[in-house]
């Protein structure tokens, strides 16, 4: 596999540092997941499930970083290592003598809420503090963060993309990825409307600031991302007159003209057609707004087969089709301490360590 053999060793916790580290482990790298012996990872106190969406494939050492002992066997993974990731507050690795300088040929990624401002971060912090949730949620109520935890996932695949490249480069050396930063770039057109425009994003529910129609009619999404889909759209729903109106020939002025755009389409669509077949059929996107279980169905029916199960373990597959293999379940706490402490531990005069 893509990674094999190298070895990386995880002291991050919670979900983003997590993710990026499952991802170096679903293209095979040797994942050395640090957890304190108390509990362990904090998500393994969040239910049943928690801790398994961002640890699998994945051995687990328990290391108490304020015992002596486990620091110097902390140290020596480092050494080991060809990639360290950390999300402690800033400073904390330092504190303990767990640093770069220990491997500079090692990549060092260090996962920070709002980088050397010393405060500490969760995903629904950042989701408020980035602008995320000011524009989620609809105009006439509140906001409301995205039902997922979206800034965490998205820091941590941007951790591993740095990781990668630090790999390809074959250079050490630590790199800094912050939950503010990939809560920023997560605004993505909105940020640039911004930035560009000096105009503030508002909450417009399910429609899109700058294309029409691309909203949710009931419980069916409909998507037309230019001005042939949206004429496409008006031939399925027997109303071919609406593409040569011209408050909606283009998409501009159906963005201007959206409100009276909005109701011409809901009353075509209300006579209780299943419509995201025949939309589909013509090349329409749309799709029914699913539940979980009926994404998963929907996703088997495609088959994409979007489910891993490993002992017992079912596991949302790696979509990185091609490249990840199917892997091993998500470790108990400390299941594997007598190997990998074996492993870390100097031999004994005469001997030699043994390996993991």
């Amino acid at each position: 596999m893509t990674l094999d053999g190298v070895i990386v060793a995880d002291f991050s916790r919670i979900l983003a540092g997590p993710i990026c580290t499952q991802t170096l482990a679903d293209l095979g790298a040797d994942v050395v997941k640090v957890e304190r012996p108390d509990g362990g990872d904090d998500t393994r106190g969040w239910g049943p499930s928690y801790f398994a969406t961002a640890n699998r494939g994945k051995r687990s050492v328990t290391l108490d970083l304020k015992d002596a002992g486990d620091v110097e066997l902390a140290r020596e993974l480092i050494r080991r290592a060809d990639v360290v990731v950390e999300s402690f507050r800033p400073g904390v690795m330092e504190r303990l003598g767990l640093s770069p300088a220990l491997n500079p040929r090692a990549a060092w990624c260090s996962i920070t809420a709002f980088g050397d401002a010393d405060l500490p971060g969760y995903d629904l912090l950042l989701q408020a503090v980035s602008g995320l949730m000011h524009v989620t949620g609809f105009p006439d109520g509140p906001p409301v963060k995205v039902g997922a935890a979206l800034v965490d996932v998205v820091c941590g695949l941007h951790a591993a993309i740095g990781i990668l490249a630090k790999l390809k480069a074959g250079e050490g050396g630590r790199f800094e990825v912050t939950l503010m930063d990939s809560a920023l770039v997560s605004l993505v057109n909105q940020a640039s409307a911004y930035l560009n425009e000096g105009r503030e994003p508002s909450r417009m529910g399910n429609q899109h600031p700058s294309i029409a129609p691309y909203e949710v009619f009931g419980d069916l999404a409909i998507a037309c991302g230019n001005d042939q889909m949206f004429r496409r759209l008006t031939i399925t729903i027997d109303r071919p007159e609406l593409a040569d109106d011209p408050r909606y020939a283009t998409n501009e002025a159906r963005v201007e003209n959206r409100a009276s755009l909005t109701d011409a389409v809901s009353a075509a669509l209300a006579d209780g057609t299943d419509w995201a077949e025949r939309l589909n059929s013509n090349g329409v996107p749309a799709g029914k707004v699913n539940s979980i279980s009926e994404a998963f169905e929907q996703a088997q029916r495609l088959g994409l087969e979007p489910v891993w199960e490993a002992d017992g373990v079912r596991m949302v597959r790696s979509p990185l089709r091609g490249l990840a293999n199917k892997t091993t379940r998500p470790p108990a706490l400390g299941e594997h301490d007598d190997e990998i402490r074996s492993w870390l531990r100097p031999p004994s005069p005469g001997g030699s360590a043994s390996g993991a």
